[in-house]
């Protein structure tokens, strides 16, 4: 899996491409439900549409509800902000639309980077309750779409659906008894690839700074203590059972060492780092390319 004979359903959503592929078409019926699901989420996280939830915060500080899957989101974000202290945040809108990366995508700094503010001053996050004390552009693109796909593969599997595909513009959630070889994409040429990996009933999840890149030197991967692009690595890919956690953990690959997030989270990964080298952990199941 996937096979060429096999029916692939594929949409725009919040702001990427998708694909799920599955050994036969999905009806009409569960496609609507998919595409409601990623609705739904762009709804209440993009800080790219005027009537999010999101949105709300960065008008005014106050007390917000948010949807269920807060609460994993948040212990996530939390656990990682701690492990990096404060580099990988979820307060991190702000410093991203001063360097360009705004809602009308303007691509155009207005100003030297400023540093997120901090999660202890301006923000209470418990369970799917959020609590600001300021106005604050909450982003949370670092794990938020690793989680949408794991809520579409859990809509997949309500209706009966267990071997599929899942590709948030190479964001992957594998299922079925068939694994998939998956090329990791060259950090600097994206017609080459690195080298592959073999997944089977997980995630791959992989980030890059020229994924999102505008003007000299800046890229959507910015340090929160200082609101500067990072420069030492330049791509990263993780491995693990949930998509969230693999989305997450490949954006903090950035900030802290793998060794050091493996005390924290069962996953494995590769790092590509600016002067060509690369760190891998045990597990990696990939091959990489001499």
């Amino acid at each position: 899996m996937p096979q060429p004979d096999q029916a692939g359903f594929s949409f725009e959503g919040i702001g990427t491409r998708w694909e799920i592929s599955t050994p036969r078409p999905l009806d009409a019926a569960l496609r609507g439900r998919l595409l409601a699901v990623v609705e739904k989420y762009d709804g209440d996280w993009s800080r790219f549409r005027s009537d999010s939830r999101v949105s709300a915060m960065a008008r005014q500080p106050g007390r917000f509800q948010l949807p269920a899957e807060a609460a994993a989101l948040g212990r996530l974000y939390r656990r990682l902000y701690d492990i990096t202290a404060g580099a990988m945040t979820p307060l991190i809108g702000g410093s991203l639309e001063r360097l360009g990366y705004d809602a009308s995508y303007s691509l155009k700094p207005a100003g030297s980077p400023v540093p997120a503010p901090r999660w202890e001053d301006a923000l209470d996050w418990d369970g799917n309750e959020l609590t600001t004390s300021v106005p604050l552009v909450l982003d949370i693109g670092a794990a938020g779409k690793g989680q949408l796909v794991d809520l579409l593969a859990a809509e997949l599997r309500s209706h009966g659906e267990e071997s599929f595909l899942i590709d948030a513009s190479g964001d992957l959630l594998h299922s079925g008894p068939e694994p998939v070889t998956v090329a990791l994409e060259h950090p600097y040429d994206p017609s080459k690839a690195i080298g592959t990996v073999s997944l089977a009933g997980g995630a791959l999840c992989a980030s890059a700074s020229n994924r999102r890149a505008w003007g000299d030197g800046l890229h959507h991967v910015l340090d929160g203590t200082t609101g500067r692009p990072v420069t030492t690595a330049v791509a990263t890919w993780t491995m693990a059972n949930n998509t969230m956690v693999a989305d997450g953990l490949a954006t903090a690959l950035f900030f802290a060492p793998g060794a050091v997030l493996e005390e924290s989270f069962d996953f494995s990964w590769l790092t590509v780092f600016s002067d060509g080298s690369a760190a891998y952990s045990a597990g990696f199941e990939g091959t990489l390319f001499t």
